[in-house]
Parts: C-alpha cells; sequence; structure tokens
C-alpha cells in the first residue's frame, strides 16, 4: 500500500505504518506500508513476527496520538532469520493533517526531526514540480519523501462472473492501477468488491464503452459471446489502450472473421489480445486471473500485453 489519502481518510483517524528504511535482508521494500485502526489493519509490512509489533506498536500510538519512529533488527529482537533491519515509521492521520496537505509529494519531518525543510528535500519537491520527477519513498536529511499515490493505468474488466471475479480479487489491491467493473445487473457483483473498484452497471453493457478513457486496458470476459463481440467491436472502433479477450484460438479467429465483416482493418484487429493470461497456467480462473495480473506487472504502462496471443 502507497500514500493514498483516500484510503486514509476512508478510516481516519488512522495509524499509518510505513517502512522508512532498511538494511540488509528484509520482508518488504522502503514504502511499504499498512493502515491500522483499533479493530482493523489494512495491508502489509512483511515479516509475520515484524508486523506483529508493528501492529501493536502502531495502536499504541494511535491511542496516544503521537508518531514514533523505531529501529527493528530482525535477528536479535524478533527471532527472525532474515538478518536484516527496519526502520518503521508510524503516523496518525485524521482529517486535519490529511486537509493540510497542499502537494502531490508527502515530505515530513521525521519524529524528533527538526521542521525546517532541509535543502536536499527542498531540491526533490521542486524536482518534481518542474519536471515530474517522483524520487522513490525513503528518508532524506531525517525527513521522510513519498509521492501521493494515483492509479496512473485505467483497467476496465467487462463481466463479474468467475474470471472477472478472479482478476478483480488479484487487481484490485495492487498500486496504480484503477479498476472498473462493469456488468448488466446488480446481483451479478459478489457482495465484497474490493475497496477502490468501481463498479458500472447497465442493461447492455456496450452502451458505457464510450465512457472509457482512450487509454484505457480492456478485459471482455462476460458470459456471452455475443456481447464479448459487440464489445470489441465498440472498443476497436475508437481509442484505447489494449484490449484483451478471454477465449482460445478458435474463439479468437472467429472473432477475427467477424470483425472484419464489421469493417474493421487487419491491423486494428491485430490489437486485440485472445486468450488471456499464460495459457501454460491451465484454465482455472484464478490461474488466468494470475496470467493477466503477471502480464499487468510486467508491462507496467505499455499495456496488457497478454501472454498467449496466438496460442
Amino acid at each position: 500500500m502507497t500514500f493514498s489519502p483516500g484510503d486514509i481518510r476512508r478510516l481516519a483517524p488512522v495509524a499509518r505504518v510505513v517502512v522508512a528504511s532498511t538494511q540488509g535482508s528484509v520482508p518488504r521494500e522502503v514504502g511499504a506500508s499498512m493502515l491500522v485502526t483499533a479493530n482493523t489493519v489494512e495491508g502489509t509490512i512483511g515479516g509475520g513476527a515484524l508486523e506483529f509489533e508493528a501492529i501493536k506498536t502502531a495502536r499504541e500510538a494511535l491511542a496516544a496520538g503521537t508518531d514514533r519512529m523505531d529501529r527493528k533488527p530482525l535477528g536479535p529482537s524478533l527471532g527472525q532469520c532474515c538478518g536484516g533491519a527496519v526502520s518503521v515509521l508510524t503516523e496518525i492521520w485524521d482529517e486535519n493533517r490529511l486537509n493540510a496537505l497542499i502537494s502531490d509529494m508527502i515530505a515530513r519531518p521525521l519524529p524528533g526531526t527538526t521542521t525546517e525543510m532541509p535543502l536536499s528535500v527542498q531540491r526533490i519537491l521542486a524536482d518534481h514540480r518542474a519536471k515530474g520527477i517522483a524520487p522513490r519513498a525513503g528518508v532524506v536529511s531525517g525527513w521522510m519523501v513519498e509521492p501521493l499515490t494515483r492509479p496512473n493505468r485505467a483497467i476496465w474488466v467487462w463481466g463479474a462472473g468467475h474470471v472477472g471475479r478472479a482478476i478483480v480479487s488479484v487487481l484490485g489491491p495492487l498500486p496504480d492501477l484503477g479498476l472498473v467493473w462493469i456488468d448488466s445487473a446488480h446481483d451479478r457483483f459478489p457482495a465484497d468488491i474490493p475497496h477502490g473498484v468501481k463498479t458500472l452497471i447497465a442493461e447492455n453493457p456496450t452502451d458505457l464503452a464510450s465512457l472509457a478513457p482512450s487509454h484505457a486496458e480492456h478485459l471482455v470476459l462476460t458470459y456471452s459471446h455475443a456481447l464479448d463481440l459487440e464489445l470489441c467491436h465498440r472498443i476497436l472502433g475508437g481509442a484505447f489502450g489494449r484490449l484483451g479477450l478471454i477465449g482460445s484460438a478458435t474463439k479468437r479467429a472467429r472473432f477475427q472473421s467477424r470483425l472484419r465483416v464489421l469493417g474493421h482493418s487487419t491491423a486494428q484487429i491485430d490489437r486485440m489480445d485472445c486468450p488471456i493470461g499464460d495459457p501454460a497456467l491451465g484454465k482455472h480462473p484464478q490461474a488466468i486471473a494470475l496470467g493477466v495480473a503477471t502480464n499487468i506487472l510486467n508491462t507496467g504502462e505499455k499495456g496488457i500485453q497478454m501472454i498467449g496471443k496466438h496460442a
């Protein structure tokens, strides 16, 4: 979990626990974080015993209303085999603190550090404003520096069946992804939808295709081949980032033929990836979801770019 004011505001007051620095072998990277309230925990900093201690510390800090910084040697103090050390920053966030944010780069002094912003941090903020450079999270001259989280990729999932549910459950917690989930009726969605996933409902989902941004990456996996075809037709007829279609090589060939009849060029149809995921993993919904998620993570902002396009 990266720095997300929306998640914090939803739970505020809340203790946010973030890995501020590391040394040697450790469970998670700098910037890994979780949100802790008196009764709930969201996110993870990993490490089993480390996380258990961090949750306990966070609840103590929440009760006291004070920030704190703790350094944890994993071997000596926690009996873990990693052998490294983790510095954990625990901060109490409420509405007032959130409302004071004025930048999309979060920079604040560590507990016990002077409040005067050092030149090194000023340069980071200036580079971000002038050049759009967002550094990795970390401690700089006694200050914690983190960029705010804003989804930079729009993933539109068409269909709330078994595969759709598996894909959303895997992609939902991942940072930088803004998920929109579409189907034809409310009761087609599960009772528990991952936080941050937006749902859209329409009797004819194809009517919603025009609402997608031009950079959206589409995953078409509805209950109907006819609906899948119409969605591909609508998406190919506009601007989009990527288009993935669930199915087989046979389904791909049939759709290619029908889409040509509908007026799409070979070059445009070739932008449709089918099947999605990694066929070597199998056809179980979770296996498909793992293949799709792996490709999304591997391609970064380049797009979905599914494995097995011609399988």
